[in-house]
C-alpha cells in the first residue's frame, strides 16, 4: 500500500538520486585513473567522469587536499538539493543523516580545543553537512555540563547529548566515551525512526543500521583492550540494536584479547570473513568492514519506494571519494605497488 502513494511525495527526488547514483564511478572509471602518471594526468582523466571540471580553476601543483575538498563539495551540493526539494516524512530522514556530521564536528571541536587548535582552522575542518548555529560557540566551553547548557540545548543532537552529562572532565578518555556514547544514543534513535516508516524502507535500513550498530560493537571492544575503560563500562557503549544483539553482545563485553573477539564473530555467518584476513595482506579490518558496507548499500538500490537509496548514495559517495583520494596519493607519492588497495563500488 505504501508503495501506490509513494510516488506522490517521494518518486521524483528517487529518480534524481538514482540518477546521481549511475555517474558513480566503476572499475574501468578506475583502471583509467591507476594508470595515471602525475595529478595533471589524473585531473584530466577525472573530468571525464561525473566530476566534471571541478577541477578546472586549481592552479598546479594540484594538491590531494583540493581533490578531496573539491570532491566533497560536489557531494554537499547534491545532498543539500535533496534536502531542499524533500517533503515529509523524507526531509526528517535526510536531516537524521545529517545528525552524524554533527556528531562529528562537536567531537573535533572539542578536541581540538583540549590541545590548543585555532578555532578557525577547526572550523574549516568541519564537515558542511554538520554545521548548526552556534557551533563555533564549542570551542569556549570547559565543562560537558558547559557544552550542553551554552551551545548544544537547541541544536538537533541535544537529545542524544542529555545521556553524556555524568562526564565531568573534557579528557580523551572522556572524549572518547562521550563520542561513543553520542552514537550509540544515534544509531538506536534512526533504527526506530526507520522501523517507524514502514516496509521497504524499514526492511532495508534496518539490516544497514544493525551493521552499523555491530560494527562499532567490534571496533569499541577491541580499542579498549589495555586501556584504562572497565569492562562494564564498555558495555555501556555497545548499541542495544544489531544481530550481535543480545547474546553476542554480551559475550564480547567479557572479552580480553582479539583473538576471542574472532571467535565469537565466527558465530555470525555474514561477518565470519572479516577476520580472515591472511598473513602480509594489505587488507585490514576496517577494509573488511567498507567493503560489506558497499555491499549492503548498493542492494538497497534493488528495491524501490524507499528511502534507503538516499542513505545509501551518500554512503557510496563517500567511499568512492575515500578511493579517489587513495588513489591521488599514491600516485603523488610514488606508491604505485600500493595504488590498487581501493574498496571497488560497481
Amino acid at each position: 500500500m505504501e508503495a501506490i502513494y509513494f510516488n506522490i511525495e517521494g518518486g521524483f527526488l528517487e529518480g534524481i538520486v538514482r540518477g546521481f547514483k549511475s555517474g558513480i564511478l566503476t572499475n574501468a572509471n578506475y583502471l583509467n585513473l591507476t594508470q595515471c602518471e602525475n595529478l595533471e594526468d589524473f585531473k584530466l582523466q577525472l573530468s571525464a567522469t561525473d566530476y566534471g571540471n571541478m577541477l578546472q580553476n586549481e592552479p598546479s601543483p594540484l594538491a590531494t587536499t583540493t581533490i578531496a575538498d573539491k570532491a566533497r563539495e560536489k557531494l554537499v551540493a547534491d545532498f543539500k538539493y535533496l534536502r531542499a526539494n524533500a517533503n515529509q516524512p523524507l526531509a526528517g530522514f535526510l536531516d537524521y543523516l545529517t545528525y552524524a556530521y554533527m556528531i562529528d564536528n562537536v567531537i573535533l571541536l572539542i578536541t581540538g580545543t583540549l590541545h590548543e587548535r585555532d578555532t578557525h582552522e577547526l572550523l574549516g575542518r568541519c564537515h558542511p553537512l554538520g554545521m548548526f548555529d552556534s557551533i563555533g560557540a564549542l570551542c569556549v566551553a570547559t565543562s560537558v555540563q558547559e557544552l550542553y547548557s551554552t551551545v548544544l540545548v537547541d541544536s538537533p543532537i541535544a537529545a542524544y547529548f542529555e545521556k553524556c552529562l555524568s562526564a565531568h572532565d573534557l579528557d580523551e578518555m572522556n572524549i572518547e566515551i562521550i563520542r561513543n556514547t553520542l552514537y550509540k544514543t544515534y544509531l538506536e534513535d534512526f533504527y526506530d525512526y526507520c522501523i517507524s516508516l514502514s516496509d521497504p524502507t524499514a526492511e532495508v535500513m534496518s539490516e544497514i543500521l544493525r551493521f552499523e550498530a555491530d560494527r562499532r560493537v567490534i571496533n569499541i571492544t577491541i580499542n579498549s583492550f589495555n586501556t584504562e575503560l572497565s569492562k562494564d563500562d564498555r558495555a555501556k557503549l555497545y548499541p542495544v540494536i544489531g544481530k550481535l544483539y543480545p547474546d553476542g553482545v554480551a559475550r564480547l563485553s567479557r572479552t580480553d584479547d582479539p583473538d576471542q573477539v574472532r571467535i565469537i564473530v565466527d558465530g555470525y555467518p555474514e561477518y565470519r570473513s572479516f577476520f580472515d584476513i591472511p598473513v602480509g595482506s594489505d587488507r585490514s579490518l576496517e577494509d573488511k568492514f567498507f567493503e560489506y558496507e558497499v555491499y549492503l548499500n548498493k542492494k538497497s538500490f534493488n528495491q524501490q519506494f524507499h528511502f534507503g537509496v538516499f542513505y545509501s548514495y551518500l554512503r557510496l559517495k563517500e567511499q568512492e571519494i575515500r578511493n579517489i583520494v587513495w588513489i591521488a596519493e599514491c600516485i603523488a607519492q610514488q606508491q604505485k605497488d600500493r595504488i590498487n588497495n581501493f574498496i571497488p563500488i560497481f
